[in-house]
């Protein structure tokens, strides 16, 4: 028999015939084993405005395979007249924490309304775990700590969703966009909002937040984060037609403008997508049928979920050298690879709508044409998703999980959880763009 073209699938998450419906995935690997839990939110109907409780199912390593433990309600992730929305969980590996973050969102005001209106109706809130996800604290509400009087100018807020990311500093990152205002008086209305995506961030394991500088100049929303040779790699949605791509010289502290990836194109209305860095393989070449690291026959390295270690002479001192909106250092980026790191992504595929799951590989991520094809994890409906590396299978290759909405006439049927390996990846993506290392201005490059 022949290698199956999809990975096997797991329904995490099911609609309901009573209206109740699972979206917005999110998923963060801890270890040891590691264990996997999978987030979503739990809607009283698909809309929006329906969002009702944040859910949680816990994975456990069986036998080379994933036992998902029931389904639980976060209760403690919640407000008191709001609803839970956009799940962003991050771990802390010196502390063993796992904090979950999300917005409350007053009652059930859309997001259309607080853009058209430019009155926030979003709270930022976050939950922790000691323990891997068995328990969960009471919620905390950073809004006043981590933005401030950004509110001001804001007309709503969100994290990820998804998960975020731990730098070799220690520094803790959580993806967020915001619908900055900016213009406000318009024959005594609202006139122009545009959204941006940024980065709150924490320096002292967790015990207070800040928040970073936005994406400059083009229209950038939900997104997720990655390092990439000493810089911070963000990706985001765009109504331009295809996604953002933006770096960061102070680990998120601001961001340099930012540049379309035509090779990554969004759909009609535009859809999250999930993106994750990973140890590249020491070898140049194509891995090695039944060698998981190709002709040098290395092990791969120990991976900690979540963590993101820039290589030596990285950016990991720089955050001081520019503040929110500036420039930070003049860090030239490394050329080929991005350093030792490479990335995927995941998102449909289908320009019109949100159809078939595609898993993207990019050997060199500073370089926005080296994105490859997609390979298709799930053919049908699909819709967000977010990306883990979940460490070696016992056979030594690499692996990789993901969650995402999917169904069979709708996006938001179910969520989906699935494994794959970089030989399967490698396999199915088809021929690799050419490393553009030694074309002068091929990359987005800090100046």
């Amino acid at each position: 028999m022949g290698t199956p073209r999809t990975p096997a699938r797991t329904v995490l998450f099911q609609s309901e015939r009573t209206g109740l419906t699972y979206r917005v995935p999110a998923l963060l690997p801890v270890p040891p084993g590691p264990v996997l839990l999978a987030f979503a939110e739990q809607r009283l109907s698909p809309n929006d405005s329906h969002a009702h409780r944040l859910v949680q199912r816990r994975g456990t390593w069986v036998g080379g395979s994933v036992q998902w433990g029931p389904l639980r309600v976060l209760g403690t992730a919640s407000l008191e007249g709001h609803r839970s929305m956009n799940p962003c969980p991050v771990h802390d590996a010196h502390t063993s924490t796992v904090f979950l973050f999300f917005i409350a969102v007053w009652g059930q005001t859309p997001e259309a309304t607080q853009i058209a209106t430019g009155r926030n109706a979003a709270r930022l809130c976050c939950v922790t775990s000691h323990d891997g996800g068995h328990s969960w604290g009471q919620v905390r509400d950073l809004t006043e700590e981590a933005v401030g009087s950004a509110q001001q100018d804001w007309a709503t807020f969100a994290v990820g969703p998804g998960h975020g990311v731990q730098l070799g500093s220690g520094r803790l990152l959580v993806p967020a966009y915001t619908y900055r205002v900016d213009r406000r008086e318009c024959f005594g209305r609202l006139c122009r909002t545009s959204p941006h995506a940024f980065a709150f961030y924490s320096d002292d394991h967790g015990h207070s937040w800040s928040c970073g500088g936005l994406v400059p100049n083009l229209r950038s929303g939900e997104c997720q984060l990655a390092a990439v040779g000493g810089l911070l790699y963000c990706n985001a949605r765009s109504p331009l037609g295809s996604r953002v791509q933006a770096l960061s010289t102070d680990e998120g502290t601001s961001f340099l403008p930012g540049e379309l990836v035509p090779s990554l194109a969004e759909t009609a209305r535009g859809c999250q997508g999930s993106i994750l860095g990973f140890p590249a393989p020491p070898s140049s070449r194509p891995l090695a049928e039944g060698d998981p690291w190709g002709p040098r026959g290395h092990p791969p390295p120990p991976l900690y979920p979540g963590v993101q270690r820039p290589p030596e002479g990285g950016a990991g001192d720089s955050r001081g050298s520019g503040g929110p909106g500036g420039r930070g250092g003049s860090v030239e980026p490394p050329r080929g690879l991005g350093g030792d790191t490479w990335l995927l992504y995941s998102h449909p595929v289908g320009r019109r709508a949100r159809l078939h799951m595609g898993v993207h590989l990019s050997r060199d991520p500073l370089d926005p044409q080296s994105w490859s094809e997609p390979w298709v994890i799930h053919e049908g409906p699909s819709g967000y998703s977010d990306l883990a590396c979940v460490g070696p299978l016992p056979q030594g290759a690499p692996a990789f999980a993901c969650v995402f909405e999917s169904g069979a006439r709708l996006s938001y049927e179910e969520v989906s959880f699935c494994l794959f390996s970089l030989q399967q990846l490698l396999r199915h993506v088809g021929p690799l763009p050419p490393r553009q290392g030694a074309k002068p201005g091929g990359h987005c490059q800090p100046s």
